[in-house]
């Protein structure tokens, strides 16, 4: 069976990504796809892999995503600007694709070279912004890491509606950067 005209893969992965940021990742199946391009379950095959293979692109499409948008947020600026500002482009990722962010949380398949080239990317564009502070080697990468556990625990409660005080969301996030970048300035006296 021929692909039909106009249904390519990226059409498939917005697709998917505005169901599940309309109703979450695990309304995401091949019928619910399907019906809502309008085409029959088998015609995916086509594109995609079955449910896993479209579990995957969605992923890297994200990942993807979530890289284009890190990046604008910190084009032309530096230092601890662009660590809050690639802070505030990641949660804002999250507040607006919220099942899309759901699907790049899982690590990349060390066999898959797309995924793997996907978070390379967003690592080291993290990388690249924490230079400021002068970190080396695993000291860099662990840096990484805690930023990353940072904004993905603030997202993550923030979603869940876990932060029921009336205090400013971004105000809070502002704060809980800065005292994570002044911890990391303080070790590298």
């Amino acid at each position: 069976m021929s692909p039909r005209t106009g249904l390519d893969l990226q059409t498939i992965l917005q697709t998917a990504a505005e169901i599940a940021n309309e109703q979450g990742l695990e309304a995401v199946t091949l019928a619910v796809l399907a019906k809502k391009l309008n085409i029959r379950p088998p015609s995916l095959y086509n594109h995609i892999d079955g449910l896993p293979g479209l579990r995957k692109q969605l992923a890297i499409y994200g990942l993807e995503k979530l890289h284009n948008e890190l990046t604008s947020a910190v084009i032309g600026i530096a230092g601890e600007d662009a660590v809050h500002s690639l802070a505030k482009a990641y949660v804002n990722f999250a507040r607006s694709n919220c099942g899309l962010y759901e699907a790049t949380l899982m690590a990349p398949d060390a066999s898959d070279e797309g995924a793997q080239k996907a978070s390379r990317n967003i690592v080291n564009l993290v990388l690249a912004v924490l230079q400021t502070f002068r970190l080396e080697d695993e000291a860099a990468l662990h840096t990484v890491r805690g930023l990353r556990s940072i904004l993905h625990g603030f997202s993550s409660l923030e979603q869940h509606a876990g932060f029921g005080l009336n205090l400013s969301l971004d105000d809070s996030l502002h704060y809980i950067v800065s005292t994570y970048l002044n911890g990391i300035s303080k070790m590298q006296k």
